[in-house]
Order: C-alpha cells, then structure tokens, then sequence
C-alpha cells in the first residue's frame, strides 16, 4: 500500500530548485483549501494573509466557480486550444466587455498572452517598442514587473535582478518613484527635467510602466497627481503609458482597476495574477484599439489564453461586479485593517502605514523585525509576508472576500504577534 508522505518534508528538500521560496517562510505541506483557510497536512488549519500574493483575491476554491468549472470539464469542454475561438472565451469577452468595460467607459481590445504577468509585461514593452521605433522604457525605483529578461530590466530589485547573471539588462532607464528620495523630493520633477534636458542622457522614451501601488516595492502608493503627471509626460514626449496593474487590480486597492478614480487613460494595461478569478494561470495585455498593430502570432505562446480560467474569471465578474456591493465590502474592510495596523504602528517607533485598500501594511523598519513577526505570525495560525527593499514592511493581502470574523481573527493575531516579538526583544535589550 502506497503511505501518505503528504506531511514529509524530506522530498521538496531532496528534489525541489533552491528557486523555491514561500516554502522556506511556511514550512509545512498544506493539503486543503476554502475560502481564506490553508489546512496542511498535519490537520492545522491557517487563516491565509497571502492569497497566492493576490492571486486569490476571491479565495480558495470559491463554490461558484468551481461548480462552473468541473460542469465545464465534465462535459468535455475544452482545455487547450492554442488562440482559437471557443465558447467559454467568448462568454469571458462578453461578461469583461459588458461588466467591466462598458460602465467605465473604457475601450481596449484583450490580448491573450502566456498564463503568467510577466508575459503580459513583455507583450506591453515589446508592442510600445513596435509602435514607436523607439528602445527606452522609463521604470520606477522599487517597481516590480515580472522575472523574464524584458521585465526584469524594468524591476528594480537588485536580487531578482542578479537572477539573470552576469548579463545586461538594457534599454530600460528608471526614474524615482514618487516619495523615493523623501518627501523633500519632487520625482515628478526630477523626471521632467532629466527628460527636457537634451544632455541628460536618457533617450526619448517607449514607454513609461509604472504600478499604482508597488506590491513587491514596499506597498507605495502613487497619489493621483503623480499618476497624471506621468500620464501627461508620456503624451508629451510621445511614449505609450503602461499602467502594470497584475498585483493591484481586480479589486485589491477597492475598485477593479487599482487607477479608476485618477483620471487617467492608459495605452497599455497588463493583468494576470485574479484575473482567472480562481488562482488559474491567466495573463493579458488591455490595448487601446490603435495600438493593436501587431500581425498574427507575432506575440504568441503554446498557452496563451486557458479556457478552464476563462470560465471562473467569467463567473467571478458576474458574482462580484455587476453592481457595487462587493466594492463596498472591500471599502469596509480596508478601514478594518488600516485600524488595526494602526494599532500595530503606534506601538513600534518610527513605523509607518504603507498601501491602500486591501493592499496595506506597515514599514517597520527593517527587514529582520518584519520577519521575525511573519514567523511568529505562522506559528500562532497567519501565513503572511513581507515586502519592500529590504523585506521591512508586512503587508496584508487577505482575499477580499475573507468573512469579517475571520478577517478579524487573523488581525488579532498579526497584533499578537507583533507583541511577542517586541516585547521578547524589550526583555532582550533590559
């Protein structure tokens, strides 16, 4: 009889990449779960902070489209048909165009690129290129857009940059995010000049790509005016605009798209991470119907566009966003969790709250006190991480769907946590 080696850690050591990572900070083997809990295979069940780094905005296993899928599967519908037409894609373009595009007065033509956001980043830079004959991208320090060689030339993290060897990440010039150098420092400024400056040495600009809020970064988030400036340098100097919004949209900072209430328009919008609704692997490029000169296959992928996501992404716009209701909810908990990491920030010198919406949390300062919560936090029940440049800051990406009581519970115990962990160190220091 075949032993359940569920619960043996032994074998991801044995057989797994050293690229492994999350593991590392969770090290147990989770076997089950719903809604915003992991259960392992010990039988201990966590409130999940994490969410797939908000790739389960909706949750675990959400009934509804699972339901969907498996009547999807059991009746042999398809799985993998390259970019053909099917029917579950139509029903995802329908709902997407009539649910979310048409109440927002937005018209963009989607793209179907491979099933992860860095490949949607890449169709992004490649098209902006295309368009303009032009090579530079202008980036922002502490951005995050992806880990193949294109996005990762406009990430701006030295670690994941080193990923790529002793090889030149080029034709990307990055430019100071708004409150990088303080709040001293006019980046919007700084950006101006070095690009109205002849002998600057940046060259005329593709694109700009920019998130609204830095997930990876550190939870900055850009102000309105920011954005707009950024959207009117882009038009000036003649470059597409790139509003990388894979981590921040589909709900997380409160509205669908993280930049709804700017005022902005952007060329370019890749999504990925819940946009497949249910965890699946689902990428796209949004493009301003002029910009979408590319010729057949010339950006194309084995899996670009899954039929299974195209069903659940389908049934989570129809659950989720046809009115404002769930966009309420998210609003209420958002002031939940900026109460209790206030909470948290008043009681460790010198922190600060970071993020917006359901994207929030709190610099501490430094990346070890920031660690040492997170692991105290997953040993009384919380799987949660950190961010930032240097892993300072512990950031809440609870799925927006997360029951309030449960939602609760975790803050309860991220507040806990931080209390075991200062006050041992208070006891260290005496």
């Amino acid at each position: 009889m075949p032993t359940d080696k569920s619960a043996d850690l032994e074998i991801y050591a044995r057989r797994e990449s050293q690229a492994r990572s999350y593991c590392r900070s969770f090290p147990t083997s989770f076997v089950k779960a719903q809604g915003s809990e992991l259960t392992d295979a010990t039988g201990r069940t966590y409130i999940d902070f994490l969410a797939g780094c908000s790739s389960l905005n909706y949750g675990h296993n959400d009934p509804d489209m699972k339901a969907a899928l498996i009547e999807h599967i059991t009746a042999d519908g398809i799985t993998h048909g390259l970019d053909m037409h099917s029917g579950a894609k139509a029903d995802f373009l329908g709902a997407f165009e009539e649910i979310i595009l048409k109440p927002r007065d937005m018209d963009y033509k989607v793209m179907m690129t491979g099933p992860t956001g860095t490949n949607a980043v890449e169709a992004a830079m490649k098209l902006a290129r295309k368009i303009t004959g032009r090579r530079n991208i202008i980036a922002f320090t502490n951005g995050f857009h992806g880990m193949t060689m294109g996005a990762l030339a406009a990430t701006g993290n030295a670690g994941k940059r080193a990923g790529a060897g002793p090889v030149s990440l080029h034709d990307v010039t990055h430019m100071p995010y708004e409150g990088a150098f303080g709040d001293g420092m006019d980046s919007l400024k700084i950006i101006e000049e070095m690009l109205g400056n002849p002998s600057s040495g940046v060259d005329a600009p593709a694109a700009f790509i920019i998130e609204p809020v830095q997930g990876e970064g550190g939870l900055n988030a850009a102000s309105t005016a920011f954005m707009q400036g950024v959207a009117k340098l882009a038009k000036e100097h003649g470059a597409l605009f790139i509003v990388d919004d894979i981590q921040a949209g589909c709900g997380r900072t409160g509205t669908f798209f993280s930049f709804e209430e700017m005022g902005i328009e952007p060329d370019l919008i890749p999504m990925a991470k819940s946009f497949s609704g249910m965890g699946l692997p689902f990428a796209a490029l949004l493009i301003k119907p002029e910009h979408d000169v590319w010729g057949p296959a010339e950006h194309n992928g084995t899996f670009r566009g899954n039929n299974h996501a195209f069903v659940t992404a389908r049934v989570a716009l129809e659950k989720f966003w046809k009115d404002d209701t769930f966009q309420k909810e998210i609003t209420a908990k958002a002031e939940m969790l900026r109460d209790a990491l206030t909470r948290i920030a008043d009681g460790i010198p010198g922190s600060r709250l970071k993020g917006r919406g359901m994207m929030q949390g709190v610099d501490v300062g430094n990346g070890d006190l920031a660690g040492e919560i997170c692991a105290r936090a997953f040993e009384k029940g919380l799987i949660i991480e950190t961010s930032g440049a240097h892993d300072e800051v512990v950031k809440v990406l609870a799925p927006l769907t997360t029951p309030e009581d449960t939602f609760a519970r975790g803050l309860d115990i991220l507040v806990e946590a931080v209390q075991d962990v200062t006050e041992t160190q208070k006891i260290a220091a005496e």
